[in-house]
Order: structure tokens, then sequence, then C-alpha cells
């Protein structure tokens, strides 16, 4: 099936909407009764409504759309929508696979297949607006409705992610010299704990830089800690603590803590149960770790 002939199709009606006088039927009263009837498809000219065509025309069904629901397509006039948009073109839209043949491969209506293509669907439908109103889905033709966007609800809170995707880019990050608590990267995590000395256990300074840098920092004042108990006493005070039990599930970018020992970041949770982290001095390094559902006493939710 040639495409040629729906695309003009598709331009001449383009045209025609954008033409308020036409959709409007108010060109029959600019013309006066002596306007010449249109042109029929296939001449090479483009075919325009005319004043004896006016109250039947397209422009017409369009109308009646808008004001009544009891109207169907299928009551267009062929003769109209032929003289306005050409029949050649109707018919193949509604399945004749030659126009001049007169076989179908389907028994789709012309008229109703043509307002499909335009977006009015069955005439006197209704869709919604951004409003809560409705409208007769003309409002689409003419440019003026609305599609509301989707919202993230349900999804994690960006601080959550921001924790994820910083702690990820740390991986790999090793002590200098190895075995020392020091080096260039543990000197930055360092710097987001107030009162933080050379050579400390780092893991819970590199949690608080973390959660510096998205925004979310640990701590009253957010002055970070050195010390894994006093995240955990933080959290408790601050209704973040949540300690392990039966059906406990953390989520990605809550911190994971083991006693007063050890404290990570949560990254992941896989179908198993196990809890993907990025943990800070694991090994005197930033390291991606699994740990067991069971192996961690608590986690401190970190959304905002």
């Amino acid at each position: 099936m040639s495409l040629e002939p729906v695309l003009a199709r598709i331009a001449q009606i383009e045209s025609a909407f954008a033409d308020p006088l036409l959709l409007s039927g108010a060109t029959a009263a600019a013309a006066g009764s002596g306007a010449t009837a249109a042109t029929a498809a296939g001449t090479g000219t483009t075919p325009t409504a005319s004043a004896a065509s006016a109250s039947t025309s397209f422009a017409s069904l369009l109308d009646n759309a808008a004001g009544s629901s009891d109207t169907s397509a299928s009551s267009a006039d062929p003769e109209t929508l032929d003289s306005i948009y050409g029949m050649d073109a109707l018919q193949t839209l509604g399945g004749l696979d030659d126009p001049d043949s007169g076989s179908s491969s389907s028994a789709l209506d012309p008229a109703s297949e043509l307002l499909s293509l335009v977006g009015t669907g069955a005439l006197g439908s209704s869709t919604a607006t951004t409003s809560g109103t409705s409208s007769s889905g003309l409002e689409g033709l003419s440019g003026t409705g609305s599609v509301s966007s989707p919202t993230a609800e349900g999804t994690s809170s960006g601080g959550n992610q921001a924790i994820v995707q910083i702690a990820e880019s740390q991986v790999g990050q090793i002590e200098q010299p190895f075995g020392s608590n020091n080096g260039p990267a543990i000197t930055m995590y360092r710097s987001a704990v107030a009162g933080a000395e050379p050579g400390e256990p780092w893991c819970a300074q590199f949690a608080s830089w973390v959660a510096k840098q998205a925004g979310i920092p640990l701590g009253e004042q957010g002055q970070g800690f050195s010390a894994v108990s006093q995240i955990w006493s933080w959290a408790e005070q601050t209704g973040r603590a949540i300690p392990n039990g039966p059906g406990v599930v953390p989520q990605p970018g809550d911190l994971i803590v083991f006693g007063d020992a050890h404290v990570g970041i949560v990254t992941g949770v896989q179908a198993n149960g196990d809890i993907d982290t990025v943990e800070g001095n694991f090994d005197n390094q930033v390291m991606r770790n699994v740990r067991g559902p069971d192996e961690a006493t608590g986690y401190v939710n970190m959304s905002e």
C-alpha cells in the first residue's frame, strides 16, 4: 500500500486545522453563498471547504463531536469527506488495498479511521485534562490540551542515591603506606570529622565523608564521627537506628553497622537477602563486599 495518498491527506488535514475559520464553520459566512465547491481529490490542488458544504463538512462533524455524545463516526457523509479530504486516501486508511478495485481487507469505516488518525477517536469521547475536567478530545487538535508528567513517587530519595554513587566512586582507594591508616584519600575522608587525628581507624570517617558529600552529614552539627559507637548513638537519638532482625531489609544508601567495630554503606540487596556494600578500611582500603543478612547488628536510615 502506497503511503503517498495518506501523507498527502495528512498534510491537507493539518492545513485545515491551521485555519480557525474552517474549523469554526465561519468560512461559509465570509465567502457568501457564491463560494465554489471544493475540488475533488487527485486534481493536484489543495481542497478548501465551500459554503455549500459547510453545514456537512468535516469541520461540522468536529463541531458535532464537541456538542453531542450521540453522534458516531459512521454518520459522516462520504461524499463530503471525499470532496474535502479525498475518498481514495480514506479508503486506503479504511483497509482497501486498491481503492479502484473495491476489494477490502477490513471492514473499518474510512471516516472512523480519519477521525482516529487526527486524534479525536470516537466522536463525543472525552479525555482527561490536568485540571481534572474532561473535554471532547478536540482540545488535542488545537494544541490546547496538556498531559501531566509522571512523578517519581516510590523511588529512592536523591540523598540515598547520592550516597551510593559517591561511595562506589571511591572503591579502590588504599592506605599509603599500606597498613598505616593514612594516605591522601584517607586524609580527605578524615577532613569530614571534627577533631579527627591521623592514624585512627577510618571506616566511620569514610562513612562521615560520603554522607557529608551527599548533603546528609552525620552528627547534630554535621561534625561527623571517628567511632562507630558514636554513629549508632546519634542514629538512636535521631530515630534513624534500625536494629537488625527477622524481616529487616535495608535500603541502598543506609549505613550498615557491625556492633562498635565497623560500619559500611549499603549499595544494594540481592534476591537471596545478601547485602551489597562499600566499606572503608576493609583490608586497608575502600572495597566492595557482600554481607549475609544476619551479619549486621543494625542499619542507619539515611533518608532525608
